[in-house]
């Protein structure tokens, strides 16, 4: 046989990779297989994040949460779940008896009148009852102490739960745990994460995971919130606050990425990022109150998230605004 000069071979390997597009047969008579198309992905279903809504008589707070509720059910394509990431109210913390049983009713009854979508809530840090015993007057004895005020007002089985819709499982988390008098940190507790691992290994098989808690688990919201700090040493560690972000985020990751978690939702810090690695995404969505009712914080105003949520396991986010005005006192 004749060897193949430069020009012969440039000349056949062209040849080649034109023959199936011209509809040639291979030397064998036999059409060379054509690889199938992927297949089109499903949506499951829309949800929408409302988080900090901080719902106080102050301000137009309970006009505003009216406003944000007729927004997300205005849209083009209606959401099917409300996921709220806690701070329904306006810090009860600190908050008399009184004040505290206020703020429950104006939280409920504008979700009783303004809501027709079911919702599903989050413990957060504001939403606690008496836990600054000193600033509340509160013993600890009272019957709606602590986090038994947020069970009660939102309706939860639990201070932890989870449930499965639209071929995608959810967990709800409770992150905000005590640390000394009139504080908190961020973390799952052991009866929380022996649940949770449990959880995850339980699911639905093949089903993909969104997880929602108040604090985020990771973001990078906890470096740029507020003021910038005094300017670290170099080749020092930067120290990042338990009470802004998870304590426990890099075993929690661990879990997740092992274990279906596509998504994670989170509040807390009113302003607005993405991070994703390892196949799990966190999104710290802005608040529906943005600066505590007092207008955008850093440039992020008063919105919520729409997720589209796919078979697949993919998805698809954008924040909203909903048009409030702050009303300054």
């Amino acid at each position: 046989m004749r060897p193949l000069n430069r020009r012969s071979f440039l000349a056949t390997t062209a040849l080649a990779a034109v023959m199936p597009a011209m509809g040639f047969r291979s030397l064998s008579g036999q059409a060379p297989p054509v690889p199938a198309p992927p297949s089109p992905r499903k949506k499951s279903l829309r949800v929408a994040h409302l988080t900090d809504m901080h719902i106080q008589p102050e301000l137009g707070a309970d006009r505003g949460v009216a406003q944000c509720l007729h927004q997300t059910q205005s849209l083009e394509a209606k959401p099917d779940l409300i996921l709220t990431g806690g701070d329904g109210v306006m810090d009860v913390f600190e908050a008399k008896a009184a004040r505290a049983s206020d703020l429950k009713k104006m939280f409920t009854s504008t979700f009783a009148k303004e809501c027709g979508i079911p919702a599903r809530h989050t413990i957060g840090n504001h939403d606690i009852f008496g836990w600054n015993k000193k600033s509340s007057g509160t013993t600890g004895a009272e019957s709606d102490w602590g986090k038994k005020y947020a069970a009660e007002m939102y309706g939860l089985p639990n201070r932890f739960y989870s449930f499965d819709q639209g071929g995608w499982h959810f967990v709800m988390l409770d992150s905000v745990q005590p640390q000394g008098e009139g504080s908190y940190t961020a973390f799952c507790d052991d009866e929380q994460t022996e649940w949770l691992v449990k959880d995850l290994k339980g699911r639905p098989a093949g089903s993909p995971v969104l997880v929602v808690s108040h604090i985020p688990i990771m973001s990078l919201t906890p470096i740029t919130y507020g003021k910038a700090r005094p300017q670290e040493a170099r080749g020092t560690d930067y120290p990042l606050s338990a009470s802004a972000m998870h304590s426990d985020c890099a075993a929690l990751h661990k879990l997740f990425a092992a274990n279906g978690v596509k998504l994670c939702l989170s509040g807390h810090m009113h302003l607005l990022d993405r991070c994703s690695t390892d196949g799990v995404t966190y999104i710290c969505d802005g608040a529906v109150s943005a600066n505590w009712w007092k207008g955008p914080l850093q440039g992020v105003s008063e919105g919520f998230g729409v997720i589209d949520l796919y078979s697949d396991g993919s998805f698809e986010h954008e924040y909203k605004t909903y048009g409030w005005k702050a009303e300054h006192a």
